[in-house]
């Protein structure tokens, strides 16, 4: 089964990391993503831009209303997320908890749906 790590964090706490810190964080990020394809669990992962750059589409009265930003009442956001493909729950949250920014932020575990059917 698919699952989504979605990684979450804020401005303040990315641009907090000392250097080297972020370094040896994006290598031990690294390394669990190499190690998790060596096992043919890793599908992917995607850091999504800065939330200045979301835009929210909503319908009203049928006609697409665009804004700027997500607007969330939160002081997180989505920073990244990856998709794996393991065998259980328990898996995916075994994994999660290893992710490195766990340590100083929160990863969401979502199972993923049916995969929609590619074009014919």
């Amino acid at each position: 089964m698919k699952y989504m790590l979605l990684i979450y964090g804020n401005e303040e706490l990315w641009n907090s990391f000392p250097q080297e810190e972020l370094a040896e964080v994006i290598r031990q990020t690294d390394a669990l993503q190499q190690e998790l394809r060596e096992s043919g669990e890793f599908v992917g992962a995607w850091g999504v831009a800065d939330q200045v750059n979301a835009k929210t589409v909503r319908l009203q009265d049928g006609a697409p209303v665009v804004t700027d930003g997500p607007y969330i009442e939160a002081k997180e956001y989505l920073g990244s997320f990856d998709i794996i493909d393991c065998e259980s729950e328990e898996r995916a949250l075994e994994i999660a908890a290893r992710v490195p920014f766990a340590r100083f932020g929160s990863v969401e575990v979502r199972p993923l749906m049916a995969e929609a059917a590619p074009e014919v």
